[in-house]
This record gives structure tokens, C-alpha cells and sequence, in this order.
């Protein structure tokens, strides 16, 4: 994959950071918070209450000073990435500080505590989610130094991966999937952090395999397909995919292992067919767990109930597809500019403020605030995707492209379950669902592109040192 050449600056000359167009961006962003708080507590309380303002100003500190950190840690990072995780960020906690007042009586609304339930809960979390994010920042200070840990950190994400399918149900299992660790009154979803280690040993695996990957064996329709012999790990990572599919009841975390390999492979090959071979691989699987499940049930069952609820949500409404159909109602009653801020009735919904909090969204601001969300994550997928192209180096390009495709078909998985395009996978929505897990390993993937988006951005300065550059013992690349 060909790199642009790195900006030469003169020594001496500034070059413009772009952080104080960040920092605009991210106070809009929270004003925007601000204005749906109010409206929403109007809509709920009857008036404005005189405490309405503390969760967004409290929002606005924590994200200026995630502002100052980026000023600070990496000045040349993209100023577009920040204001859009933070809008959503504040969304997502207001949205659960109007299912608390939601759920209180009328006349108890409006002296709720503004420090309590799941709108204070996600704000701490929130706060957790920086201070880590921050830390990996400081960590990590240069994303190449990942690769040299590769199979240390591939190793720990799968064994993440598989710990919560060979635990007992008591302690792994929720709503169907086994996708959790819980002990007493603690719980954290590892498989969040697991696909951010596996692409770090995904990206160096690739990156030392591409020219081999590469080679074609034989050409049908126009797309040259590769050797046999070259198939090996895509089919080691689709039996994995299969395994969690299988034994973790998931698909949607099956669908992202499976789908961050195959698209980083193809990123890094630019051949067309490992996507064609990496669907047929899906589909066939996914085809086959269904009907053993179908016939023998056993493991597989979960799976099969899911797709049956997706074929025919309407066919059971109170019980199996009810979750489903509230879903499509909600989104229905909506419309095109939705019921506003505080008028639907998202807590119809079972877990709207989890894997359903986009429906809960759509209920209230519509398909035309429904489409505005979903453009703030393009956004944030296209910077990540323009840092890919821009970083220099092959590891930092596989990385960041992994990194905004998995944030990209997480929202896909997501969007696709609760309007009943996909199966429903229990997908959480990054940064608007309640959660720590969730929060956490999305705000690291956030610092991971920032990260990367500094180092392609940070112009390469002319004169900065006289010594002679010595080549012995560097690293060489071929590009082609």
C-alpha cells in the first residue's frame, strides 16, 4: 500500500495543530447536549428545573480536559475525532438521565438527584474510560512499538475471547450469551477489549505475511484468487468465529472477529476475493449452525431462536419477538422527526439502555436525528480511515483501518438487529450505551487513532539535526 510522502516543514516554522478548532467543536457539542437536556426535562417535568444544567456542565469539564490531554499527548491528531466521540458520549448519558426521570413518578421528577442512576453511573464510567484512555496515550507513545508485543498481546486477547465460553453459566452468561465475567456484584465483558488486542497481532501477522497473502493462484471472473495453501489462517480465524458463534451463543461477536480479519486482510493485500471467500466463509457457517440447531439444538439453539424471532418477529409479539417488535414499533411511532426529547416512551423497550438505545433514540428524534447520529460515527470511521491512508508505516495502517472497520461494523450490527435487517446480536451502541466494557474499549480505540492520527499528521521537520542517519540493522519494507 503506497504512503504519501511526510510534509517537510523548515525548521523553526509553525505548523498549525488544528486544536483550537477542536476545542470550538467539542464546547458546540456539548451545547448541543445542553439544548436536548433542557428540552427533554422540560418535556418530562412540566418546567425547566433550576439543577437542569449539572450533568452537561459536568460533561463539558470532562471533555475539555480530554481536550487538554490530546493538546498536550498528541497535538497533531485529527480535531474532528474528539467533538465527535464526545457528542455521543453526552447524548448517550443524557438519554439514560431521561429513562431515570422516565421511570420516577410525576411529581417525584423534579427533585431527582442529578447524582444518581444510570445517567450518574455512565458519567463515572465515563470519567474511568478517559483516565484509561489517557493512560494508553501516555503508555503508548509511539503505535509502532505495539507490533513488538504482538503475539503477547494476540495470546492474551484470545484467551479473553474464549474464557467466558468455558465458564459456568452463573458466571458468564446473560440474556442468552455467554459474554460476560461476573463476580458478585462486579461484571466486565472482555471480549470488548479482546478484538483491540487480536488486531494488534492481526496487523503484525499481516504485515510480515502481505506478499505472500498476496500471490494469486488462479483467475476466475476477473478477480484473481489466492493459493490453497495461503487460506490456512483465514480458516484457523473462521473455526474461532464459529467456536464463539457456538459456545459464547453470539453472533454479532462472531460476525466482528471473523470481519475484522478478513477486511485487514484485505486491506492489506487489496485483493478482492479474500472478501468474497471471507462472506462465503460467514454465510456457509452461519447457514450451518442454523440448521443444527434446527435439528439437534444443543449449543447451537440460541442461534437458531434468534434467526427464527428475525424471520417472523410478529409471529410470537408477546413473548419471543417482543422485544423485537417494540423495537420496530418505537422506530415506527417515530417517524421522520420523531415524538421529541422526553415524549416517546423508550421504557417500552426492553434494555433500551443497552442494546436497544438507538430505538429508544429513534422513537424521539426520528429517522432525521436517527440519520445525524449515524453521520457523527461516519465521521469518526472516515478520520480513522484517513489516518490509515496518511501514517507511513504498514502497521499503523493495518491497525487504524481495523480499528475504524470494527467501529463500523459494530454500529452496522447494531442498526441491522434492532430494525430487523440482520439477526439481533447483542451489540452494544458504542459510546451511547450504558456500560463500562463497552465504554472503556471504545474510548482505547479512540486513543489508539488519535494516536496514529498524530503520527500521520506530524509533519517530518527539515534541519532538525545534522548527524548522519545510520542504516544498519533498520527495518526494510517493500511497497509496491
Amino acid at each position: 500500500m503506497l504512503s504519501p510522502p511526510p510534509r517537510t516543514i523548515p525548521a523553526g516554522v509553525r505548523v498549525p495543530t488544528r486544536r483550537n478548532a477542536e476545542l470550538v467543536m467539542v464546547l458546540f457539542a456539548m451545547t448541543i447536549v445542553t439544548f436536548y437536556t433542557a428540552t427533554m426535562e422540560l418535556a418530562l417535568v412540566g418546567h425547566l428545573p433550576a439543577d437542569f444544567f449539572v450533568l452537561p456542565v459536568l460533561l463539558t469539564m470532562v471533555f475539555v480536559g480530554a481536550h487538554v490531554v490530546v493538546r498536550i499527548l498528541v497535538p497533531y491528531a485529527d480535531p474532528a475525532i474528539l467533538p465527535c466521540v464526545a457528542l455521543l458520549n453526552g447524548l448517550g448519558v443524557m438519554f439514560l438521565r431521561r429513562l431515570d426521570l422516565g421511570d420516577a413518578k410525576v411529581a417525584d421528577r423534579a427533585g431527582l438527584s442529578n447524582f444518581g442512576g444510570l445517567a450518574f453511573h455512565q458519567l463515572t464510567w465515563t470519567v474511568v474510560a478517559l483516565v484509561v484512555a489517557v493512560v494508553a496515550l501516555i503508555v503508548v507513545r509511539d503505535h509502532r512499538s505495539l507490533s513488538r508485543y504482538a503475539y503477547t498481546l494476540g495470546l492474551i486477547g484470545i484467551i479473553l475471547m474464549m474464557l467466558p465460553a468455558v465458564l459456568p453459566a452463573k458466571f458468564s452468561e446473560v440474556n442468552g450469551a455467554k459474554l460476560w465475567i461476573r463476580v458478585g456484584g462486579f461484571q466486565i465483558q472482555p471480549g470488548e477489549f479482546a478484538k483491540l488486542l487480536l488486531l494488534c497481532l492481526i496487523s503484525y501477522y499481516l504485515v510480515r505475511k502481505r506478499e505472500v497473502l498476496s500471490l494469486a493462484s488462479r483467475r476466475f471472473a476477473g478477480i484473481d484468487f489466492p493459493r490453497g495453501r495461503d487460506l490456512g489462517p483465514v480458516l484457523v480465524v473462521w473455526v474461532l468465529s464459529l467456536m464463539v458463534l457456538v459456545f459464547e451463543k453470539d453472533l454479532g461477536t462472531s460476525l466482528l472477529y471473523f470481519g475484522l480479519f478478513v477486511v485487514t486482510l484485505y486491506i492489506a493485500t487489496e485483493r478482492v476475493s479474500w472478501l468474497i471467500i471471507g462472506l462465503l466463509l460467514f454465510f456457509g457457517g452461519s447457514t450451518l449452525a442454523y440448521f443444527l440447531g434446527a435439528a439437534i439444538g444443543g449449543p447451537f439453539a440460541n442461534f437458531y431462536l434468534r434467526v427464527t424471532i428475525w424471520l417472523d418477529p410478529f409471529g410470537d409479539p408477546t413473548n419471543k419477538g417482543y422485544q423485537l417488535v417494540q423495537s420496530l414499533l418505537g422506530l415506527g411511532t417515530g417517524g421522520i422527526f420523531g415524538a421529541g426529547p422526553g415524549s416517546g416512551n423508550p421504557g417500552l423497550v426492553p434494555f433500551v439502555e443497552n442494546d436497544f438505545i438507538f430505538a429508544g433514540f429513534g422513537e424521539e428524534v426520528g429517522l432525521f436525528g436517527l440519520t445525524a447520529l449515524l453521520l457523527v460515527y461516519l465521521v469518526i470511521v472516515e478520520r480513522g480511515l484517513r489516518a490509515a491512508l496518511a501514517v507511513r508505516d504498514s502497521f499503523g495502517k493495518l491497525v487504524a483501518g481495523g480499528l475504524s472497520f470494527t467501529l463500523g461494523l459494530q454500529i452496522f450490527v447494531m442498526v441491522g438487529g434492532i430494525t430487523g435487517l440482520i439477526p439481533l446480536t447483542g451489540q452494544t451502541t458504542p459510546f451511547l450505551s450504558a456500560g463500562g466494557s463497552s465504554l472503556m474499549a471504545n474510548w482505547l480505540l479512540v486513543a489508539l487513532l488519535l494516536r496514529i492520527s498524530d503520527a500521520a499528521r506530524r509533519p517530518a521537520t527539515v534541519g532538525e539535526s545534522k548527524a548522519p542517519v545510520k542504516l544498519t540493522g533498520m527495518a526494510t519494507e517493500v511497497i509496491r
